[in-house]
């Protein structure tokens, strides 16, 4: 409930968060900037991995409801992936339930609407089960490419989003057999489950555009019935008036 107090230790459990998200974030941005010291923005980037991960299992293993927990923690399990730093974008996510949660746009005299959206489309749609999976063959697939190809991971991982969305620019190709045969499962599982992904977003706002051109179309009909019930009102009224005049006419005396 909006009037209960949260714990002065769960606030600053949750400003430690949002500041470590955040600093996460610039790091990152930093990084692929090429902004100041790469050594040291790499250290501070693993260091927070760990963080994030100790964070993500601790609450794993005290949570009561894992299942739901999972589901909801999507994109933390993503956020801690260590075949790249930009996935430290995927924190932002926690962000969002956290606004959710301390209930801030209300506080702030919205009504959250954006929250609600926002959760409707990530979870109600399926889009974190999609997303995640997307990304799941994306990780996987880069990973066996990197130990079978000898390649780095940030270049796996560039060749499995590549070849994924079947772009393929052909900078990184499989010389193997097995490395060809992941290729090939990724290319499918690209087709398939992104291209779900892709028709997930394009229905959502399908959905929701027509709900509010239906919801605009009632609002006129509504004030069109109005509007006709004031005519007919407003009809009636002159009808009495004019027989009241008539009225007074035929009783006042003929000069």
């Amino acid at each position: 409930m909006r009037n209960e107090r949260v714990p002065r230790t769960l606030v600053g459990y949750h400003w430690g968060v949002t500041l470590l998200t955040l600093g996460s974030v610039l790091n990152v941005i930093l990084m692929l900037l090429q902004w100041g010291s790469h050594s040291l923005e790499m250290a501070i980037s693993n260091g927070l991995l760990v963080v994030f991960a100790m964070d993500y299992f601790v609450r794993l293993i005290i949570t009561k409801d894992r299942k739901t927990f999972l589901i909801q923690s999507a994109f933390d399990l993503l956020g801690i992936i260590p075949l790249h730093p930009v996935f430290a974008f995927f924190r932002l996510a926690r962000l969002a339930r956290l606004i959710r949660f301390h209930h801030l746009f209300w506080r702030l005299g919205l009504d959250g609407k954006w929250t609600k959206a926002y959760h409707r489309f990530i979870y109600q749609t399926g889009f974190i089960y999609l997303f995640s999976i997307s990304v799941a063959i994306i990780v996987f697939s880069a990973f066996l490419f990197s130990l079978t190809e000898k390649q780095s991971l940030a270049n796996s991982l560039w060749w499995a989003v590549t070849t994924a969305t079947t772009v393929g620019y052909g900078d990184e190709t499989p010389h193997t057999a097995f490395g060809k045969i992941i290729a090939s499962v990724l290319m499918f599982g690209g087709i398939g489950f992104i291209g779900l992904l892709t028709s997930t977003i394009t229905g959502f706002i399908t959905n929701h555009t027509e709900k509010a051109v239906t919801t605009q179309d009632t609002q006129e009909q509504a004030n069109v019935r109005e509007l006709l019930a004031k005519i007919d009102t407003l009809t009636g009224k002159v009808d009495q008036l004019q027989e009241q005049v008539e009225r007074l006419d035929k009783k006042s005396p003929k000069l």
